[in-house]
C-alpha cells in the first residue's frame, strides 16, 4: 500500500534526522517537517492538476485561497 510506503519513508527519515542530531535537542521540529513536506507536495499536486488551483485545492482538501497563500509562501507562484 502506497500510504504505508510514504509513512515508512517519513519514519526512516525522522530516525536518520535524530541519529544525525547525536543527542542534541531539535528545535521547531513540527514546523521544520511541515515545511520540508509541504513544498514538494504542492509542486507535485500542482503539476498533476496541470496548475489548476481549484482542482489542486479540491484534491488537497483546502480552500483555494489557502492553497494560493501556501503557493505564494513557497514561491511557487508570483
Amino acid at each position: 500500500m502506497k500510504q504505508n510506503k510514504l509513512h515508512e519513508c517519513v519514519r526512516a527519515s525522522m530516525e536518520d534526522f535524530f541519529r544525525d542530531l547525536n543527542g542534541t535537542d531539535p528545535d521547531n521540529l513540527h514546523e521544520m517537517l511541515v515545511k520540508a513536506v509541504e513544498k514538494p507536495l504542492l509542486e507535485v499536486v500542482m503539476e498533476q492538476a496541470q496548475h489548476n488551483q481549484s482542482r489542486a485545492a479540491q484534491w488537497l482538501g483546502l480552500n483555494r485561497n489557502t492553497l494560493r497563500k501556501k503557493l505564494l509562501e513557497h514561491k511557487l507562484i508570483d
